[in-house]
């Protein structure tokens, strides 16, 4: 993927969405991205600030339920499928493909926050695929 003006240079090229998702560094970033929006989704539901984490279970059900488990290696734990979903999200953040405000949105209004988690990593699997990074199966 050819590198934009606004991709931050300490991005790596990736080749397909399996490289995104089992990218650590990129997860790394991701876990902090994806616990300060679901903290101001909730913040916004709640009326008041409220600061949370997001369960690696519950990330990892919602990428699940994306339908991206798949293009991730058969045997890996829980743990690293989190960490896909992590870096998928802060990966469309970061390429300007989703924006804070989307993103905290999108969770906030969603039936359950859960529900709204899944609808983000949809929307980031999307954004990406348009973008012509398009997933190649492992």
């Amino acid at each position: 993927m050819t590198r934009n003006k606004q991709t931050p240079l300490f991005l790596k090229s990736y080749d397909n969405l399996s490289q995104v998702l089992v990218d650590k560094q990129l997860a790394s970033l991701g876990d902090a991205y994806i616990n300060f929006v679901y903290s101001l989704a909730l913040s916004k539901r709640k009326g008041k600030p409220y600061g949370a984490k997001v369960k690696g279970t519950t990330l990892a059900e919602a990428l699940r339920k994306a339908g991206l488990r798949t293009s991730l290696p058969s045997r890996i734990d829980r743990h690293t499928i989190s960490d896909a979903a992590e870096a998928v999200v802060v990966y469309a953040w970061l390429h300007n493909l989703l924006s804070l405000e989307d993103s905290v949105q999108t969770i906030a209004e969603a039936d359950i926050p859960e529900n709204g988690l899944t609808q983000l990593i949809l929307k980031a699997k999307e954004k990406i695929k348009l973008s012509k990074l398009v997933p190649v199966p492992c």
